[in-house]
């Protein structure tokens, strides 16, 4: 099997490269290294570019006529970024995905798996969600997500597409053989900002402290990406019996969490159990933020055969071991923006 990874020279494009190699299914990689990073792409084959270059797409599918699927995992993730350069999130994760879609089904791949977010919904009481949880997006990053799952449904009654929505939840830790790890060097999230609080002896502020959680910090599913990439390989291994061609239904979202809520507090404590302690304090939420939410759902292991294997702590672990050693393999230039691709 060989697959389309866009955005895979990223954080969780390149981790999920790794996975289908480990399982032999051959990445072809799409990136236009905006943040991606060329040492993830060592020895696979990579076209750099962007996923809106209709010319570049037909010449990948043309080298690799055995592509089979696609996955779609290129998109700007800063929440608070959204809120203050909307027409940025909107251009990059909607715009230039409309375009990307028209290519892969013009070169006549139907299947595509979608790199979501948990972000999409509106949690319940207790901060749970399933796939039927309400949709409603909060910050224009979240909005990115949800238009283009919209935009997948509308599609797939209008053509051959099929589509597999993975909703991710909050994706922590590194390859656990260290192949490839988080690039950002200030990351926003809150593990990076733990780390880097522990590494250069300052603060870490927990944003935001009077959600109503069991102790006022937003609640988290924190999934380990390499968790996370076996998902993606299944899915890729399970798509056509998980949306049979000319079947009943075309499209379909799974959560990809551990169903197990964190508080940004636990958090903090979890890391002091894994490396040690760090100073804290408390200050105001972020701009776009919410409480969070957790999965309850049950989806991700009935169709994809597939459950976490990883704990927090095992994430914050891989974490630090890759902080420790990404300058060495990436050099000065480790980006200081996200892009979840």
């Amino acid at each position: 099997m060989k697959v389309l990874v866009a955005g895979g020279a990223g954080f969780i494009g390149s981790t999920v490269a790794s996975a289908c190699l480990d399982e032999g299914i051959e990445p072809v990689i799409l990136d236009s290294l905006c943040t991606g990073r060329v040492e993830f792409t060592r020895e696979r084959a990579f076209y750099r570019g962007d996923i809106a270059d209709a010319a570049l797409l037909d010449r990948i599918f043309t080298d690799h006529p055995d592509i089979t699927a696609v996955l779609h995992a290129a998109a700007l993730i800063v929440v608070p970024e959204s809120v203050s350069e909307p027409l940025r999130y909107y251009r990059e994760n909607v715009a230039k995905s409309l375009d990307f879609l028209d290519h892969v089904l013009r070169n006549g791949v139907t299947r595509y798996v979608f790199s979501s977010s948990a972000a999409i919904y509106r949690a319940g009481a207790d901060f749970s969600v399933d796939e039927s949880s309400p949709i409603e997006p909060v910050s224009p990053y979240a909005r990115t997500k949800a238009m283009m799952e919209s935009v997948l449904a509308d599609t797939a009654r209008a053509t051959p597409l099929r589509a597999l929505s993975l909703r991710y939840f909050n994706p922590i830790g590194a390859d656990p053989r260290l192949r490839t790890g988080l690039q950002v060097v200030r990351p926003t999230h809150a593990l990076g900002r733990l780390i880097d609080a522990w590494t250069g002896g300052g603060e870490f502020s927990i944003t935001g402290t009077d959600w109503p959680t069991r102790d006022g910090s937003g609640i988290r599913d924190y999934i380990h990406v390499w968790d996370l990439a076996r998902a993606h390989v299944q899915a890729l291994r399970r798509f056509d019996e998980i949306l049979p061609p000319g079947g009943d239904h075309a499209v379909e979202a799974v959560n990809l969490g551990t169903g197990d809520g964190t508080t940004v507090r636990e958090l903090v404590a979890a890391f002091a159990e894994a490396v040690g302690p760090v100073r804290s304090r408390e200050a105001p939420p972020r701009p776009g933020d919410g409480p969070g939410a957790f999965t309850r759902s049950t989806r991700s292991r009935l169709l994809l055969d597939w459950k976490p294997e990883y704990s927090v702590v095992d994430g914050i672990r891989h974490a630090v071991q890759w902080c420790r050693i990404r300058d060495e393999l990436l050099g000065s230039g480790s980006h200081r923006h996200e892009l979840l691709g």
